[in-house]
């Protein structure tokens, strides 16, 4: 009777270690795709938060979607776990916090501006599709996540003035479907200071109840418009 009791246990003991390794497994392969979801889902609560008249919130959930969506192809890359879903994950994350989120940041009751939102989505639809099918390491047109970035954060330090911001958004437009190259920006992946820069951002967003904290991520995208072979070209 006591040796089959030992086995029992012992197969017990394995089939839990066994658990535990396939947990671990499940847990790589999807933890960049646990980011492009998380990315999605602050996308969706900043359209929840510019419906509902919340606009400074919704312009910090589009800043956290850019951290996210900065670091999920990092992660998928160190993890080596690329895969055909996680490029649509991102694809579907993307639109939804930087088009259709970063646009509602524009939405009034007028004609033109509603159209300007809807000129803005489209451009963001282009620019995607672009990338899904571009030549790598290389991005055809401002990256969606900087016009993003620039929207949002000027959306807080003007106070939401629409002039401000169909200015922006007309050139946010006309940068995004330009034919100007800009280099893959592997933040995670690339100079110790490009780590430095990321970090100094994820330290930005526990400061958001301070207005002027957006200011970090206006500069950091402004600078990949000004300079972005000397600033941002990708040497991993």
């Amino acid at each position: 009777m006591f040796l089959p009791e030992i086995l029992c246990h012992l197969k017990l003991i394995l089939s839990e270690q066994a658990g535990w390794v396939q947990l671990k497994d499940f847990a790589r392969r999807n933890a960049a795709n646990a980011l492009s979801v998380s990315n999605m889902v602050m996308g969706m609560a900043s359209i929840l938060c510019s419906l509902n008249g919340h606009q400074y919130a919704a312009c910090w959930l589009v800043l956290i979607g850019y951290l996210l969506d900065l670091a999920d192809g990092a992660v998928a890359r160190r993890l080596n776990t690329c895969s055909a879903l996680g490029a649509k994950l991102d694809d579907f994350a993307d639109f939804t916090t930087f088009g259709i989120a970063t646009a509602l940041l524009l939405r009034t009751h007028g004609l033109l501006d509603n159209i300007l939102c809807m000129c803005y989505v489209l451009a963001v639809f282009i620019r995607l599709c672009f990338f899904s099918s571009g030549i790598p390491f290389m991005y055809r047109g401002l990256p969606c996540i900087y016009s993003s970035a620039i929207l949002a954060s000027a959306s807080m330090l003007s106070g939401g003035n629409m002039l401000v911001l169909r200015i922006i958004a007309a050139a946010m437009i006309l940068f995004m479907v330009s034919h100007t190259f800009y280099p893959h920006d592997r933040v995670l992946e690339s100079q110790a200071w490009k780590k430095m820069v990321y970090a100094g951002g994820v330290v930005m967003v526990f400061c958001s109840s301070f207005p002027p904290a957006c200011v970090y991520y206006l500069l950091w995208s402004v600078s990949y418009i000004l300079f972005p072979t000397a600033l941002w070209s990708c040497k991993v």
